[in-house]
């Protein structure tokens, strides 16, 4: 399984046209699930496993791989579905999201598809609001769910979104006379709500989005109303990974459209890799940082408002 995602770092080329490779897999029945390549550093059958005492039900252990100790998720426990019953008889699909290393419990992997980010889209509006899924796409007209395994992990880690008491303080009083205003686009409901409370506490007010598609036409909308955009928000924080049209792809459309170029650009992913950075210079982003980590995401932000600030300044 492990050779299945060997040569990932030449996939790399295809970030930044819109376009992305789904790994599949399944969790005990007929339907197939997706995982991003680049979310992906191997697949391989499931390894001993060395139970953890007082750990969440959903880790099912940790098991030791390539000298570091990694934990191992039930991922059909962590959408609401039956556990494993023997995890040896299963794969485990190694992921890196959110600076954290973790193995995920799959019954079956399948193969590696090429698809267009235009063909992935948000969930059925029938789905309700505590389903597990980012997107859905079809794959040889079988419906294909994408997991929001930030969700997850959130659930069973818990999630901190406390800045720092000092820099709370530092940067709410340098903000409140501004009254700062961004957007952000996300197609993560728990990566929403940890921006929109990180930006709460430093004194930044948010319109949110699913998606960079809506973002765009968020943008374009206020534009056509005669609004100048880059001093109507401070800045754009955007996820890269999402339905319709990705944060690389986004930036792009942003930088070519002369009433939006001059938006400051932060994009904030939970994919990990050097490739990120150089991407970010290639499509015009301004910054990149790697979720989630409050204080770097207030810090980060605060920056660009001090640039976006001090510019404005300059132009009145």
């Amino acid at each position: 399984m492990a050779s299945m995602i060997d040569g990932i770092d030449q996939r790399t080329q295809l970030a930044g046209q819109n376009r992305l490779e789904l790994l599949l897999f399944k969790l005990g029945g007929t339907q197939r699930y997706g995982i991003n390549v680049f979310k992906v550093r191997e697949a391989i059958a499931c390894p001993p496993l060395t139970q953890m005492p007082h750990s969440h039900p959903v880790v099912r252990g940790a098991a030791h791989i390539r000298d570091r100790t990694i934990s191992i998720f039930d991922l059909s426990q962590g959408i609401g579905k039956r556990p494993v019953v023997n995890p040896r008889e299963h794969f485990v699909i190694i992921t890196e999201y959110n600076r954290n290393v973790q193995g995920f419990l799959v019954s079956e992997v399948d193969r590696i598809v090429n698809i267009s980010w235009k063909d992935i889209l948000p969930p059925p509006t029938a789905s309700g609001s505590n389903h597990y899924m980012t997107a859905v796409t079809k794959i040889d007209n079988e419906l294909i769910q994408i997991i929001d395994v930030e969700k997850v992990m959130s659930e069973v880690l818990g999630v901190d979104d406390t800045v720092s008491a000092d820099l709370v303080t530092r940067f709410a009083e340098a903000n409140a006379e501004y009254k700062h205003h961004i957007l952000v686009a996300d197609d993560s409901s728990v990566a929403r709500n940890q921006i929109r409370r990180t930006m709460e506490q430093i004194g930044v007010s948010c319109t949110i989005v699913n998606d960079g598609k809506q973002a765009l036409d968020q943008l374009k909308e206020w534009a056509a109303e005669g609004i100048d955009v880059s001093k109507h928000i401070a800045m754009l924080i955007s996820d890269i990974e999402m339905p319709e049209m990705d944060g690389y792809t986004l930036t792009t459309a942003i930088r070519q459209d002369p009433n939006l170029k001059h938006i400051r650009i932060l994009l904030h992913t939970s994919m990990s890799g050097t490739f990120n950075n150089a991407l970010v210079e290639k499509v015009g982003a301004d910054k990149f940082i790697a979720k989630f980590a409050p204080d770097d995401l207030a810090i980060t932000v605060q920056g660009l408002l001090e640039e976006w600030r001090d510019k404005a300044e300059q132009t009145s």
